[in-house]
């Protein structure tokens, strides 16, 4: 099963570039998975909601335009089911043994992520009610995700 994750906007800290790189590199001999990119649209604090949902509606149609229709979908939203490490591991291998050939992760940008693309996914996942930087998402993403399969392969690693 290959692994995508698409998300809003650039990353430009290091620390987040790097350490989303070190998971990337563990995990490509065992899940690979490759992180594409689309541009977030510039919005002033206390824009009107308008140009907000807009903004969101363009975004929202850069991600869909990346999606395979065959692909499951699973968006990052406060609204979703939260999950811990091992029932992320349950899921994974429920994906895989449905045959499951490509995993497109979706991480929204500073507004979130537009109602096409929730609509479009086939499962919205939470870590929490806790709002994070989009930047840092990817990062905890990873994470988790390394987490899953080593889980998955019972390698040591989680705790």
């Amino acid at each position: 099963m290959k692994c995508e994750i698409l998300a809003v906007g650039k990353i430009k800290e290091r620390y987040f570039v790097e350490g989303i790189s070190e998971y990337s590199k563990r995990l490509l001999p065992i899940f690979p998975i490759s992180v594409r990119e689309v541009a977030d649209k510039a919005m002033a604090e206390g824009a009107a909601p308008a140009l907000v949902n807009k903004a969101v509606a363009v975004e929202g149609e850069a991600l869909l335009s990346l999606i395979d229709d065959d692909a499951v979908v699973v968006a990052l939203a406060i609204e979703g089911r939260q999950l811990s490490s091992p029932e992320l591991a349950k899921k994974l291998n429920e994906w895989s043994a449905l045959g499951v050939r490509k995993l497109v992760f979706i991480i929204g940008g500073s507004w979130g992520l537009a109602p096409a693309v929730l609509k479009r996914a086939d499962f919205q996942l939470s870590f929490g009610k806790a709002t994070y930087p989009h930047q840092m998402m990817r990062l905890i993403l990873c994470e988790q995700i390394y987490r899953a399969v080593k889980i998955n392969r019972n390698e040591p690693y989680h705790k």
